[in-house]
């Protein structure tokens, strides 16, 4: 899993402007699904992140299954990591079922030598 992402000079200036989208994937590797202790987005459950100008950020995002207990968990600590990030105004985590996710295809390297899947 990838260290904290660092702030930027601008930041530390006072200078809040919205953070790239890369910059918001780094801060969603940092989040574990509670059950399988492992990043998100290395499982391929983050299928995309934007930010408008000022600073609304949007994420689409599925579960392991439509039957997750802790779905609302996650929108939680994502919506919590993400509105601690400098630029960043509100948040809105929202679900997807399209495509299905598939760890074959879907989830890191890592991720996958690690759950078995070959």
């Amino acid at each position: 899993m990838a260290d904290e992402p660092q702030v930027t000079e601008a930041e530390v200036e006072g200078e809040s402007s919205p953070p790239t989208e890369e910059f918001l994937m780094a801060v969603l590797d940092t989040v574990e699904d509670p059950e399988l202790r492992m990043s998100i987005t290395q499982l391929g459950l983050v299928y995309g992140v934007e930010v408008d100008p000022e600073g609304m950020v949007s994420v689409n995002m599925t579960l392991t299954s439509p039957a997750c207990p802790v779905g609302p968990m996650l929108q939680g600590m994502i919506y919590h990591k993400l509105m601690q990030t400098p630029g960043v105004e509100d948040v809105e985590v929202n679900l997807v079922w399209n495509p299905p996710w598939d760890p074959k295809t879907m989830a890191s390297e890592d991720v996958k030598m690690a759950l078995g899947i070959w």
